[in-house]
């Protein structure tokens, strides 16, 4: 897909309810992380992961709704979400969606194996259906709480694919906890960055205070709250990241209480 100058709607500051009143639960949450790793989730883990999901999901929905006010559309369409993902780079997550998914289908662009020979879309998804795209039904509910809270609508293919992009980006953020948690941190970055042609380059990475995750406490059993958080920091990049990762620091304080 191509990408565009980055342009992103932001929610305003959310409410003491709006950080409890999640849109995906820690039981869906915990189920989950149950079909990628056998250690035990803690409760403040499935409230980050929950919190970051619905960080992302809102960035999509908010880019999409714009999309849709551009052509005096109340409805969400598949191709808003397109477009709010060609808008914004850093919306571009779940892309193990994408293979299955109607919406994205000749966007892809065309692979070639090592014998010049063209890739059929059936061999790029693989004999096997990922857990997350064939779990992707259990997120309909949540998506629907979500868009109805962002008071907008959205078309059933639109619901299908958020369900979608939920749920293989959540899959994903677990198994990269699970590998934070056996690996004892992170050994890896997300290090995409946004430059702005004229202005001084960003910090580098060296700088970057989220380095902070990468290395653990606690037991190798436990995926841990900040397990989550630091992949995050795998998952995400640039603005996203950081919003996703405060947001889901205040929900484990907030959990943690009461």
């Amino acid at each position: 897909m191509t990408t565009q100058p980055l342009r992103t709607e932001r929610s305003g500051p959310q409410t003491a309810s709006a950080m409890t009143d999640l849109p995906f639960k820690p039981p869906l949450v915990k189920a989950v992380f149950r079909d990628v790793t056998s250690l035990h989730v803690s409760r403040s883990a499935a409230w980050a992961a929950a919190s970051v999901t619905r960080t992302v999901l809102t960035e999509i929905i908010e880019g999409a709704r714009s999309a849709a006010a551009e052509e005096n559309r109340k409805r969400l369409i598949p191709q808003d979400l397109i477009s709010a993902i060609d808008r914004n780079i850093e919306a571009e997550v779940g892309s193990a969606w994408y293979l299955h998914s109607p919406t994205f289908h000749g966007l892809m662009g065309e692979v070639h194996n090592a014998d010049g020979a063209l890739v059929s879309l059936r061999e790029r998804r693989g004999a096997r259906t990922p857990s997350g795209v064939a779990g992707s039904h259990r997120f309909e509910a949540g998506v629907r709480r979500l868009l109805g809270s962002r008071g907008v609508r959205a078309l059933p293919a639109m619901v299908r694919d958020l369900d979608g992009i939920a749920s293989v980006f959540l899959t994903a953020l677990a198994q990269d906890a699970a590998k934070v948690v056996r690996e004892g941190g992170v050994k890896r970055f997300g290090t995409v960055s946004l430059v702005v042609p004229g202005e001084p380059d960003p910090a580098p990475l060296l700088k970057d205070p989220l380095l902070a995750l990468s290395t653990r406490r606690g037991d190798g059993r436990t995926v841990g709250g900040d397990d989550v958080l630091a992949a995050v920091t795998m998952q995400l990049f640039g603005d996203l990241r950081q919003r996703a990762i405060t947001e889901a620091a205040e929900m484990m304080r907030n959990t943690s209480a009461n």
